[in-house]
C-alpha cells in the first residue's frame, strides 16, 4: 500500500543543482527519488559508488516533515551531517555523544508541529529506547514523520555479514506507523536473496507495491583477479625479500605503463609544461593490525618513492580522522609535503578502513589474504573504480591461508563477535550467525579456486542480481536481464584463459601439499608472522 499522502510536483533537478549542487544525476538515481517522493516502500541495492544518501536526502529536502536515518556508525552519521549541513539543509543526530542540551533542543524542534529539521539521523539502538519511541508517536500523530531511511539495512538479517540485534527491533516502525502509512526506505551495498528476504520481511516492507533497485554487484570497470601464492619452507628472511622485491616490481610497472602513455600522449610538449601527475592511490587489505604497520613501514622505507600508511582501529582517532581527509582528496598528498608528489599513495588497512571511507579515484584494491565474507569482498574491491575508470582488485590466495581464515571465521562465530553492545546474541542468534558466516566464507573459497568461470558471472551469481534484474525489469520498460553479463577479458579467467589459470593453481597446490608431507608451519608462530607480513605478487 503506496502513503496517500498527497504530494506536490516537485523540480527535482532544480534541487539538485540548487541545494546540492550538482549538475545531473547518476544513472538510476532518478528513478529511486522519485518513488520515495511517491510515496513508496523503497529497496535499494548499489555499490558504495552509487550515491545512495541522496536518494533519501533530496525527497526530504523537498518534502514536509522529518525524515528519520538510521544508521549503523557514529563516524558515517557525522559525515553526512557535517555534508548536508554545508548545503544548509536543517540536520541534526541524537546519539551517544550529543549533548544533553542539544538533544532537548532537537526534541523539541521536533514535536513542535512544524519542525525545522528535515532529517533526523539515529542510531538503531537508540530507536529501541521507549523514551524516543514515544517522541516519534507523537511526530506521527502530528503528521509530521514523512519517512524512514534505514541504512546498511543488511545488518538486520543473521544471514547478512556484519549482523546486529537491534536492527531486528526496527519492525516496530512498520508494526505502529500504520495510519497514516509511514513509507520505509531500505538501502545496502550488498545482500544474498537470503538476506534480502529478511530485510523485506522484518522490515514488513508492502512487496504488492514497493519499488525494487539494483546496480550490477561485480562492477564492469574492476579487473577481477586471484593470484595463487606458493608458502616456502627455505631461507625466511631471503625469500621474504624476494618476495617483497616482486611486489615493488609489479608497482614499478604500473608506473611505467602509467608514464609511457602520458608521454606517448604529449609526446610533443616540452617536458616541463607536461602536468604534474598525482599519485596513484590503492588500499591493501591485511588481516591484522601490527602486519599494516609493518607493511605500510617497508613501503615507505623502499625507496620508490611511495607514501604508505596504516590505517586501523587501534589507531588513535584524531589520526584516523586525519586519514580519512586526506584520503577522500583527489590527490591524497599532505598540504605539508615538500617535494615531488609520491608515485603511490597506498593505505595498508585491516577491515576498519570500510564503510564511510570515500575516494573515487583508487586504482587497485589488493586483499593480502582472502576476505572473511563473500560481501566483504564485493564492498572493498568495490572501493576501486569508484570514478567509472578502469581498476583493479586482487586477491592472493592458497589453502593454507584458506585454512587460517576459516579458524578466525568459526572463532568470530563462536564467540558471538557482533558490533552491538546493546544487545548480546542469543545461543540461537550465534549458532545462526556461525552458520551464515561459513556459508559467506565458502563463496570466497569458490570464488578463489573457480578457474573455469568469468570472476564477474560467480559474483552476480553469488549476489542473486538476476533475481533483483527480474523484479527491476517487471515494474519498469526495462528489457529482460539474462544469465550472464560481458566481461570484456576484466578478469583474469577471460583475459589469460582457463589453462593458464588452472596451470598456475596447480602450482600453488603442489607447492602446499610438499609442505603439508614435510610438516611445515604447522607449529612455527615466527612463520606465520612472516608469512603475513610478506606474501608477495605473483608475476605472471
Amino acid at each position: 500500500m503506496v502513503n496517500d499522502r498527497k504530494r506536490l510536483w516537485v523540480d527535482i533537478d532544480f534541487t539538485l543543482r540548487r541545494v546540492f549542487g550538482k549538475t545531473s544525476f547518476r544513472p538510476l538515481q532518478r528513478e529511486v527519488i522519485s518513488a520515495v517522493i511517491d510515496g513508496h516502500d523503497v529497496f535499494l541495492q548499489a555499490a558504495t559508488s552509487f550515491g545512495k544518501s541522496l536518494c533519501f536526502q533530496l525527497p526530504a529536502v523537498v518534502s514536509h516533515g522529518v525524515t528519520l536515518v538510521v544508521s549503523p556508525l557514529l563516524s558515517l552519521m557525522v559525515d553526512q551531517v557535517a555534508a548536508l549541513e554545508a548545503y544548509g539543509i536543517p540536520v541534526a543526530t541524537i546519539n551517544g555523544t550529543t549533548p544533553l542540551s542539544e538533544r532537548k533542543l532537537i526534541i523539541e524542534d521536533i514535536l513542535s508541529g512544524h519542525p525545522k529539521i528535515r532529517l533526523l539521523y539515529v542510531t538503531p539502538e537508540f530507536c529501541c529506547t521507549e523514551t524516543f519511541r514515544r517522541n516519534l508517536k507523537r511526530i506521527h500523530a502530528q503528521g509530521e514523520l514523512n519517512r524512514v531511511a534505514i541504512d546498511e539495512a543488511h545488518c538486520i538479517s543473521e544471514w547478512g555479514h556484519d549482523f546486529r540485534p537491534a536492527y531486528k527491533e526496527l519492525s516496530w516502525f512498520r508494526e505502529t506507523f500504520k495510519d497514516p502509512l509511514v513509507p520505509i526506505t531500505a538501502l545496502t551495498a550488498t545482500a544474498t536473496p537470503k538476506v534480502r528476504n529478511d530485510i523485506v520481511r522484518l522490515l514488513g516492507l508492502d512487496t504488492d507495491s514497493m519499488k525494487w533497485f539494483h546496480t550490477p554487484s561485480a562492477r564492469p570497470n574492476i579487473h577481477y583477479e586471484v593470484k595463487y601464492v606458493e608458502e616456502l619452507d627455505d631461507d625466511i628472511m631471503s625469500a621474504d625479500e624476494e618476495r617483497f622485491h616482486d611486489l615493488l616490481s609489479w608497482l614499478d610497472s604500473v608506473r611505467k605503463r602509467r608514464e609511457s602513455r602520458m608521454n606517448s600522449n604529449e609526446a610533443g610538449d616540452p617536458i616541463d609544461t607536461r602536468p604534474k601527475l598525482p599519485p596513484i592511490s590503492g588500499i591493501v587489505y591485511v588481516p591484522f593490525r601490527s602486519l599494516a604497520d609493518e607493511l605500510a613501514l617497508q613501503l615507505n622505507k623502499s625507496g620508490r618513492n611511495i607514501r604508505a600508511v596504516a590505517y586501523h582501529a587501534g589507531l588513535p582517532a584524531g589520526d584516523r580522522k586525519r586519514i580519512q581527509k586526506i584520503w577522500a582528496s583527489k590527490d591524497p598528498t599532505p598540504p605539508e609535503q615538500i617535494g615531488p608528489c609520491p608515485s603511490f599513495s597506498i593505505v595498508v588497512a585491516t577491515n576498519a578502513f570500510g564503510m564511510g571511507i570515500d575516494n573515487p579515484h583508487v586504482r587497485f584494491v589488493i586483499h593480502w589474504a582472502p576476505p572473511r565474507s563473500f560481501e566483504g569482498l564485493v564492498q572493498e574491491s568495490g572501493r576501486a573504480g569508484r570514478d567509472g575508470r578502469a581498476a583493479v582488485s586482487i586477491i592472493f590466495y592458497n589453502r593454507n591461508e584458506r585454512d587460517r581464515v576459516l579458524e578466525r571465521v568459526k572463532n568470530d562465530g563462536q564467540t558471538g563477535r557482533t558490533s552491538n553492545r546493546f544487545a548480546p546474541q542469543s545461543a540461537g542468534s550465534k549458532k545462526h550467525s556461525m552458520e551464515a558466516r561459513i556459508e559467506s566464507f565458502n563463496k570466497v573459497i569458490a570464488f578463489c579456486e573457480s578457474t573455469d568461470r568469468c570472476r564477474h558471472e560467480i559474483i552476480r551469481e553469488f549476489s542473486g542480481d538476476l533475481e533483483l534484474e527480474t523484479m527491476m525489469s517487471s515494474q519498469t520498460t526495462r528489457p529482460n536481464p539474462t544469465s550472464t553479463s560481458p566481461c570484456d577479458f576484466a578478469c583474469d579467467v577471460c583475459k589469460y584463459g582457463s589453462a593458464e589459470i588452472k596451470r598456475k593453481k596447480t602450482e600453488m597446490l603442489k607447492a602446499t601439499a610438499q609442505l603439508e608431507a614435510m610438516g611445515a608451519y604447522h607449529n612455527s608462530d615466527l612463520h606465520t608472522f612472516m608469512y603475513y607480513w610478506m606474501t608477495y605478487f605473483v608475476r605472471h
